[in-house]
């Protein structure tokens, strides 16, 4: 079974989300997420200051299996990237909630948290997938 933090929200698409408490929160993919691209070749980050609503792509992962589009589950403004993943991409497998988040934003609508998936309600999405 994939890691799920339960400090984390999730989004059904298997972004999670991490309330940084201060406006901002910071974005990846889920463990599972990455377990079914497989081993992660390239991870296309987003513009800084870049306007990105929810449910609009803002990051794209590519695998040696697959290239998949990665959703923002919250809207706000791109303040920080992780641009170690230009160099070591695999970081997404090997530290999919640490070292290989993929970016952070300052929330423009913090009423979308409420929106988001627990860690249990995520993990029983991920069972009715499997």
């Amino acid at each position: 079974m994939s890691k799920v933090p339960t400090n984390l929200k999730y989004a059904a698409s298997h972004e999670w989300v991490l309330d940084n408490g201060d406006g901002t929160v910071t974005l990846g993919i889920s463990d599972h997420a990455q377990e079914l691209l497989g081993d992660v070749v390239f991870v296309e980050l987003p513009d800084l200051g870049r306007q990105i609503s929810k449910g609009e792509e803002f990051s794209l992962v590519e695998s040696v299996k697959a290239a998949s589009d990665i959703y923002s589950p919250l809207s706000g403004e791109v303040i920080e990237v992780n641009s170690a993943l230009t160099d070591t991409p695999e970081m997404v497998n090997e530290s999919p909630y640490e070292g290989g988040w993929i970016a952070k934003i300052r929330l423009s609508q913090v009423a979308e948290l409420a929106d988001l998936l627990s860690a249990v309600e995520y993990e029983a999405t991920v069972a009715e997938d499997a």
